[in-house]
Order: C-alpha cells, then structure tokens, then sequence
C-alpha cells in the first residue's frame, strides 16, 4: 500500500457524505472549527513560533518569514475569514439552467461537488484554514499537502479543524494532512488517479510547474505573480507613488505585489524621483539605462536609495522581496506588450485619468485581474469578498482569479422524461 493510500481511502469515504449534507449541517461544523481555533489559539501559535525559529536559522529571507509567521492578529483573520464563509449561500444544488426538449424531457444543470481535492503549497498556514473552510462547504474532501516549513503549524491547525468538526458533528475524515515532509508525498498525489479529482498547486514557479509537468489528475493551475504597474502622464502622480509604495512595501513577500513598475516617458523625470525619494532605504530599485540616467543623481541627496542597472532576467522575475524593477517605455502599446511578455497573468495595472487608454489596457492586457488607479494588492479572495481563497488561477477555464466556493463545484445535467426513448 503507498503511503497517503489510507488517507485517500478515507477522503473519498467521507467526501460522498459530505456530499449529502445540508447547509445547516456544513455551517454548523464550520463554526465548530472557528470555536475550536479560537480554543487552541496558543497551542497553534506555539507550535508556529517552532517552524519560524526554524525557518530563521535555515536562512529564509523576511519577507518569506512573513508569509509564515502567524499571531493573534492573523488567527482573528483565520476566523473571520470562516465566518464569511459560513455566511455565504452554500454553492450546492443550484438550479443554473432548465429547459424542455420538443420531445417532453425536462433538462436540469445544477452544481454539484467537484470532489476531493488536493492542494500542495508552500508556507503560508492560513491557507489551511482557508482551504478546508471552502472545501467543506462545497461538500469536498480536502488533502493539505503544506511545505516542511510550516509543519508543526499545519499539523496544530489541522488537530484543531478535526476537533471541531468532531464536536460539531461534522465529518473530521473530509479533511486530512499529509504530514511526512517527504517530496516523494507530492508525487503519490500527483498519481491519485481515482482518489484525487483535482490538485491545486499554490506556490512558486518550482513547485506549480512541477504540479502541472507531473500530474496524472486534473489541476486547477496556480500562477506566480510577476506584476506590473503602468503610470500615463495622465495620473494623479500623488496617487500614483502611494499605490506603487503599496503595492510593493506592504507586503512584498505576495504573489499580488508589485514586481514591475513601468512609466510613459513623458511621466519619467517628474514622477520616478518622487517614487524614489518615498521607497528609499527600504526597495532596491533595478532600472533600465534611462530610469537610471533619472535617478542616479539624487544618490547625493538620498544616500540610502540602492539602485541597480536591471537585467534581462529582471524582467521575468518574481522577486518576492524589496526589489522593484523600473523601466521607461515610449508609449501603451509598449506598455501592454511588455506585459503580455513577461507577466504571468495574475494581477496588472494602468494608472491614469486618460479613459481612452483605461480601456485599451483593459481590452488588451492577458491578465486574470486588470485593476485601473489600484493597487494590485486587492487581488485576494478575502478582499473580493469571498472569506477565503484557494489560490489566484491564472488559467483560462473553470476558474480564473481568485478561487472561492465555486471553483471547487462543478455541474450535473438532470433529465426527466416520461417514457421517452430514443428513434
């Protein structure tokens, strides 16, 4: 028998029970869980003060001891995050369409669960709970496959999900955790052929591609975010440096921040320095030859302003860091193509008062999310006003964006018929 076989056994097991169950049974084993979180705070955030210590001492760079860390604050998120969804209309058994053929059969197509899922992603805890709170409540099963870096938060979080739902008469075996650390677990996932119905990759590059290269089940495909921000003559300039200190200081560790900042050429000499001049001493900035040309003279005014001339490379990275690359283009068009080249459609922008220009970059950008005079930061499914997310897919079928509820629910065609045969 291989490894995970007993735990999808038992996925699949609960899965077609959770299929059968009401919203009011769903919501009532979600609080639960928020209960039972809320309960075991401390062991939870003993247990992730562990994996932070020793992500630390491996070397891992802030930014991603960020993505990591949890307190208090982000388990009140945790749980809020649950309430929203437990709010939310349950996503099961919805009529989407009916009709009836000249013949006299009636056609239904309502949702129905997509399954049991798989989700292997790097660091982040709360993706746990958010994860299995939206599973759950789309009536699937859910294997957690979390980064060794997070293990001792993901096996406290997971102990204090199975209690609650345990308590709440819910179904403890539709959510398990796939716990040995070895790389040889993605794999057997990747394998599952009758077990597992969809995998979901969240992470970086290495990791979604090796998902979406290895698989032998469907995947719902993740993407890294190599975001770009692009700023017309046209905008609020002040605006304009308070979007992109967002977008790139708030949390750079994110696969919504910004990685690219592009500016028209007529918007260069007036608007970088004032970018400049608010991220300095906190953003390695890696400039083109003519973002260099405009910033190399206030070095003598901004000692602590690190700048770099950019590389090819740069372009095509998502540096999950506070590192910002710049470059000057000659016009929208230039813009637009170079996002289309080195995006990985996730999340871009256009900052400008021109409208004409708005909706071109609408029209024409690939992108899973295209915001206008916004930071990109707002790409997350808490933020959309889904409570949770499973990822932000940048594919182009069943979901794309953020991933709520509905990604993880698919469709049945119902007919009904009075004797009807076929001639």
């Amino acid at each position: 028998m291989n490894t995970l076989e007993t735990l999808f056994i038992r996925l699949k097991t609960a899965q077609k029970q959770l299929a059968l169950a009401t919203r009011k049974e769903k919501d009532r084993a979600l609080e639960g869980v928020k209960a039972y979180i809320l309960a075991q705070k401390d062991s939870i955030l003993e247990a992730n003060a562990k994996d932070v210590e020793r992500a630390r001492q491996g070397g891992m760079k802030e930014a991603l001891v960020d993505r990591l860390a949890l307190n208090e604050k982000r388990i009140k998120e945790m749980v809020e995050a649950l309430d929203v969804v437990i709010r939310q209309e349950d996503p099961i058994g919805r009529v989407l369409d009916g009709w009836t053929l000249p013949n006299g059969l009636f056609i239904e197509k309502i949702t129905v669960p997509l399954g049991t899922a798989a989700i292997i992603y790097e660091s982040r805890p709360n993706v746990t709970v958010d994860a299995f709170a939206l599973a759950y409540k789309a009536g699937c099963a859910i294997l957690l496959r979390g980064s060794s870096a997070a293990l001792e938060s993901n096996r406290a979080l997971v102990a204090a999900i199975k209690g609650g739902l345990s308590e709440a008469g819910g179904y403890p075996e539709a959510v398990e955790l796939a716990q040995s650390g070895d790389r040889n677990e993605v794999d057997e996932i990747l394998s599952a052929r009758g077990y597992v119905d969809v995998v979901i990759p969240r992470g970086g590059r290495e990791l979604i591609q090796r998902v979406v290269q290895g698989a032998r089940v469907p995947v719902i495909e993740t993407g890294e975010g190599n975001c770009h921000i692009y700023v017309e003559p046209s905008a609020d300039m002040a605006r304009a440096v308070r979007i992109i200190e967002n977008a790139k200081v708030q949390k750079p560790g994110a696969c919504n921040a910004v990685e690219t900042l592009l500016v028209h050429r007529d918007a260069a000499s007036a608007f970088l320095p004032q970018v400049a001049r608010t991220i300095a001493g906190r953003v390695e900035l890696r400039c083109c030859a003519r973002s260099l040309l405009i910033l190399e003279p206030l070095q003598k005014e901004l000692p602590s302003l690190l700048l770099r001339p950019a590389t090819e490379a740069d372009w095509a990275t998502e540096f999950l860091d506070y590192i910002l690359a710049i470059k000057v283009v000659d016009s929208l068009d230039e813009a637009i193509e170079h996002i289309n080249t080195y995006g990985t459609r996730h999340s871009e922008a256009i900052l400008t008062n021109d409208l004409a220009s708005m909706r071109e970059f609408e029209r024409r950008v690939d992108a899973a999310c295209v915001y206008t005079n916004a930071s990109i930061r707002f790409t997350d499914g808490g933020q959309f006003g889904f409570g949770a997310e499973l990822g932000i897919s940048t594919q182009k079928f069943h979901a794309r964006g953020p991933m709520g509820l509905e990604a993880l629910t698919t469709i049945q065609y119902r007919i009904r018929g009075t004797g009807q045969i076929r001639e």
